[in-house]
Parts: C-alpha cells; sequence; structure tokens
C-alpha cells in the first residue's frame, strides 16, 4: 500500500497548537491525516515559521511565554517529515514570481506540494485566495469541512 502524502503549512500547525479559529478544524483533519496513515510532509522552512509565529503570539502577550514553550514543544513531537527537494527553491522562486509575492516562504509549501504532487493544506485564508487560481494544489482549510 502507498502512503498518501498531504503537506502542510505553519499557518496550519500553529493553528493545531494555539486555539484560534480554524483550531477545531486543524485537529479535525490532522486526526483524520493520521488515521488514514497519511505522511505529512512540509519544507524545512517550517521550523523556523512555526516558532516564529508562536513566539511572535508571547511576544504580542497573546499567550503566556509558558504556553508558548509547550506549543513548541508540541510541534516538535508532531510526525511531520520535512524535506527540501533540490529543485525547491527555484519552483518556489517560480511561484512567488506568478503569485506576486514580496517573499518566497509560503511559495515554498506550494512547491514542495507540487513537487510531492499532493495536496498542501492552509489555513491562511489570503495564501489560499492568492494561489488557488494557479494550483489545484492548494486547499484551503475551511474547505475541509465540505470533505475537499
Amino acid at each position: 500500500m502507498t502512503m498518501s502524502l498531504v503537506c502542510v503549512d505553519a499557518s496550519l500547525v500553529v493553528a493545531l497548537l494555539i486555539p484560534e479559529r480554524f483550531t477545531r478544524l486543524a485537529w479535525e483533519a490532522w486526526q483524520r491525516w493520521v488515521q488514514d496513515e497519511c505522511q505529512i510532509v512540509a519544507p524545512m522552512l517550517i521550523h523556523y515559521e512555526v516558532t516564529s509565529a508562536i513566539y511572535r503570539k508571547a511576544f504580542q502577550g497573546l499567550i503566556s511565554s509558558e504556553d508558548a514553550l509547550k506549543a513548541v514543544e508540541q510541534y516538535l513531537a508532531l510526525n511531520i517529515r520535512k524535506t527540501d527537494p533540490e529543485e525547491l527553491p527555484l519552483r518556489a522562486f517560480d511561484l512567488a514570481g506568478m503569485l506576486k509575492r514580496p517573499n518566497t516562504y509560503n511559495a515554498h509549501y506550494l512547491a514542495l506540494a507540487e513537487i510531492l504532487d499532493c495536496p498542501l493544506w492552509t489555513a491562511d485564508e489570503r495564501f489560499f485566495n492568492s494561489a488557488h487560481m494557479f494550483s489545484a494544489h492548494i486547499y484551503w482549510l475551511r474547505d475541509y469541512l465540505s470533505g475537499r
């Protein structure tokens, strides 16, 4: 049996770890992927983005430092395979240009999903709205309700 791949971005992982708008949906999706024995993947960039987003929430006083540290520890315990195929930076560069983005961060996740030919799930509505016209690989977490 071939294991299905699911790519996740930092917005989805942060939603798993810090209570916010899509936390319940993020957990439903995550539990389904684990139940279905999907391999969850992301570029190495996810380490920096998740840690930074959690730290920023603590810095802004939205969560305590203790809760932030626990969230980072929980993130490290998640079974996410980090991979950066050699062609990832070039594809991310191209995608960022197509999406008219000022940086390539989000484009790295989409590029990985395209390279691995798997869905990318995001909780970032703006990113989804800018990218879904260019790629059939991106899915918005809110659409998880519709079984997409």
